[in-house]
């Protein structure tokens, strides 16, 4: 637990000469404004007023000013910038000019939450599966799709030819504090994982804006671009971010029933039925771009319909072997480029909706869901994610449970923003279409 004193001692000692002011906006991107060592204790003091206007979906133009305070607890140096003269980073909280949280602070969303958690005594831990492609980039250094590589799941050199810059990526997220439990090649041609540890929902969420800022910065150093996107490629695997959860309460495992014949407590039950309940309404949070319903489709290891089991891997939910203090839910269907503050908060409440109504989970599907026929899905009255990112608008506009949760500013700027991006969608003509068409019609 840093002290004011603390950073200015620490910058002072470690020679750093920069420090960016980070922030996340509602999408997801993180934003920051970068002072000098020299300003630093003001900005503690006081915060950093930016103009929020010029951020999409903060305030407008009448309203700009927004104020910048930073989490101290999150000082990282950056062990990519240059020695001297060093470059470290605060993790920022947004604030209105009256000093109180700005509603449209994502982080500020999340923190709401797990404090409703906290108040029925829980603890929301959560381990995310970050996966990402290596592509190289042209000779204007602007990233393309273009990979040489044919390596597969868990190939190693010189079939993976990103093994040298994943394991660079490995020593400066450790450098940062990270703990690394693994990495590997995953199922498509240049597809990487690289999985942390667990941690408290607020540190994994800060966690995953730092971990895809290393990533694509130390991808470009190896000549090469990283993308997050969620489905770059037709033909093979997208990128999901496979969400882990889990509550603790006093240090102990609450989803943890070992004579259970799924491992699973009567609140584990209740969670997994409130995330079943909102998932439609939640998929535009977790499932925010166009290309994101691309990667949701059959036949390329992505969930489809709103189903759980265990260890069966097909499943929107699946719950993990691991048992006692191990025992998690595994939500398969959000992916990378998701706002992870928003993600997580979404998430959290829905479980806790669960909990606090004790809704009743449904049998487990434990049949490949790949391979599930139209009318297996009518017999058994399974239900299917958003198809695309109109549906998810959609049933987003329909969860009022969901809406609340992230507030009326973020939910009406959501909507709109990505109800415009879905209509340029429409607007668009494909290479398939062309492909498809131009010769027949």
């Amino acid at each position: 637990m840093y002290t004011k004193q603390d950073v200015l001692n620490l910058v002072e000692e470690e020679d750093v000469e920069f420090i960016r002011l980070q922030f996340t906006d509602i999408f997801g991107t993180m934003k920051n404004i970068a002072v000098t060592r020299h300003q630093l204790k003001s900005v503690m003091d006081h915060g950093c007023m930016f103009d929020g206007a010029a951020i999409d979906g903060f305030v407008k133009l009448e309203e700009s000013d927004l104020y910048l305070k930073p989490n101290l607890d999150t000082l990282e140096i950056f062990p990519w910038r240059p020695q001297q003269g060093k470059v470290a980073r605060l993790i920022c909280d947004v604030y209105k000019p009256d000093g109180t949280p700005f509603e449209g602070d994502s982080r500020y969303i999340l923190k709401k939450v797990i404090k409703e958690a906290e108040d029925m005594g829980y603890t929301f831990n959560v381990g995310p599966e970050c996966e990402f492609f290596l592509f190289h980039t042209d000779d204007n250094g602007l990233p393309t799709t273009m990979t040489h590589e044919h390596a597969g799941y868990f190939d190693i050199s010189p079939l993976d030819l990103g093994e040298n810059a994943r394991r660079d990526m490995i020593l400066n997220l450790e450098e940062m504090g990270f703990e690394i439990e693994s990495s590997h090649h995953e199922m498509a041609p240049a597809q990487h994982e690289i999985d942390f540890k667990y941690g408290d929902a607020l540190t994994t969420a800060d966690h995953i804006m730092t971990f895809k800022l290393t990533v694509k910065t130390i991808a470009k150093r190896h000549g090469m671009h990283a993308s997050f996107m969620p489905k770059p490629k037709s033909g093979m695997n997208g990128s999901g971010m496979h969400t882990h959860m889990s509550l603790s309460k006093d240090g102990k495992n609450i989803f943890a029933e070992e004579q259970n014949e799924n491992g699973l407590s009567r609140e584990a039950y209740y969670f997994i039925a409130g995330l079943m309940k909102h998932i439609k309404g939640m998929t535009l949070i977790l499932n925010p771009l166009v290309n994101s319903y691309k990667r949701l489709v059959s036949g390329f290891e992505a969930p489809v319909y709103i189903s759980w089991s265990r260890t069966n891997r097909t499943p929107l939910i699946r719950i993990p072997s691991a048992e006692g203090q191990g025992a998690r839910i595994e939500l398969r269907s959000p992916d990378p480029s998701c706002n992870p503050y928003l993600a997580l908060a979404v998430c959290l409440a829905a479980g806790l909706d669960g909990i606090r109504n004790k809704l009743e989970c449904p049998e487990p599907i434990n049949k490949n869901n790949y391979t599930i026929t139209q009318k297996e899905v009518e017999e058994m009255g399974i239900e299917c994610l958003p198809r695309d990112l109109y549906q998810a608008v959609e049933e987003f506009k329909k969860d009022d449970f969901i809406r609340g949760v992230l507030g009326k500013h973020i939910s009406e700027k959501y909507e709109e923003i990505k109800m415009n991006e879905w209509r340029e969608y429409e607007k668009q003509i494909t290479d398939w279409e062309i492909q498809q068409y131009l010769h027949k019609v």
